[in-house]
């Protein structure tokens, strides 16, 4: 391995520098840039000296300097005889007597210490695994209940003669609630209507009020509803005029019910159009004529019957919402302009039907 002097003075020749010019760039006295080269270290007023002129002059020459410093203590080692004394005795053994004197302090410290701490501080007493829970059943008593339900819970809801059960499935992004009509899934504040018995009306509504989404451990609060009956149109609150007459061949069906209620018309205009309506409340009233334009939407809700007019038949979509269902129905053809009534009737049978019937 090249030697230290030899390092730096291959370093500085392969520069073609003198010693007047590093002198004068790293303001280190010539005597002690050839001292390094020589490895003649007698010449420095301390070893921090050395230390500090090799550092510079190595770094200035491009060496690494570590290296330089790893090269300068093998050569102090070499130089450094063994004395003697050292080389004729043998190795003395109290060294290795106070060591392990040492470790075995240091063990019985230990132990006496996790000794006292076990004694003076006992373990704290692990929680026991909570217990099953079991699912609880609820009954609808009043017209409203409203508790927090875990999966598995049931509420029995009772309508007329009939009892319904609904039970709470699984929590997880929504609220899932297994009924007499199918599951429902609700989101956080969100309601639902259930028709129990199918009839077209909804007889209970579900309102999902709190729940922290995929965590069954702290269940949701549902608040369970019971919705107002539907008022029935009997014979006298349907006037005659608005029961189905024979040869109206013309009438068509949107709905069918043992009993008539409140309904709404919905219409979505698919492009600009004259619509015009009254609402039938014992007489025609409430008119109304606008302009609509493509996206705009109405609602008209009534009891008995609403009396429509459209300048185009195809520029508007209209459906009934009725027990809270949906009912499209069409009325014309495109460019055609239409008149005509939306409005419960009832047949020979006593049976009642929403009806369109056109009048022109």
């Amino acid at each position: 391995m090249e030697s230290l002097g030899n390092k730096l003075k291959t370093a500085r020749e392969s520069k073609e520098w003198a010693y007047d010019y590093i002198s004068r760039e790293t303001n280190i006295s010539v005597k002690y840039l050839e001292a390094l080269e020589r490895e003649d270290f007698s010449c420095f007023p301390g070893e921090p000296y050395v230390l500090g002129f090799l550092r510079n002059y190595g770094e200035y020459l491009g060496l690494d300097p570590d290296e330089l410093m790893s090269l300068y203590r093998s050569l102090k080692i070499q130089e450094e005889p063994v004395p003697v004394e050292q080389l004729l005795k043998g190795p003395s053994p109290l060294p290795k007597i106070l060591r392990a004197l040492a470790v075995t302090l240091v063990v019985l410290g230990l132990g006496t210490g996790v000794y006292f701490f076990i004694t003076r501080f006992p373990r704290e007493a692990q929680p026991s695994p909570p217990a099953a829970r079991e699912a609880a059943e609820y009954t609808l008593n009043t017209d409203f209940l409203e508790r927090r339900f875990y999966p598995g819970d049931s509420i029995l809801v009772s309508e007329e003669r009939n009892s319904y059960k609904l039970v709470f499935t699984n929590l997880s992004d929504t609220v899932t609630i297994s009924t007499p009509s199918g599951p429902v899934m609700l989101d956080l504040g969100q309601e639902v209507t259930v028709d129990l018995d199918n009839d077209g009306f909804a007889e209970l509504r579900i309102i999902a009020a709190d729940f922290v989404k995929n965590n069954n451990a702290l269940g949701a609060l549902l608040r369970f509803e019971l919705t107002a009956p539907p008022q029935t149109a009997a014979a006298p609150d349907i006037p005659p005029e608005l029961s189905l007459s024979p040869g109206r061949e013309t009438a068509i069906t949107i709905y069918s019910s043992p009993n008539a209620m409140p309904f709404t018309l919905q219409a979505a205009f698919q492009g600009f159009c004259l619509f015009r309506y009254e609402i039938f409340e014992q007489v025609w009233t409430n008119r109304n004529e606008q302009y609509y334009q493509r996206s705009e939407e109405v609602s008209i809700t009534a009891q008995n019957g609403i009396r429509i007019g459209v300048s185009n038949a195809q520029a508007v979509k209209l459906q009934a919402i009725i027990g809270g269902r949906i009912y499209p129905f069409e009325i014309g053809g495109a460019g055609e302009v239409v008149a005509g009534e939306v409005r419960w009737v009832r047949d020979d049978e006593n049976h009642y039907r929403v009806v369109f019937i056109r009048l022109n």
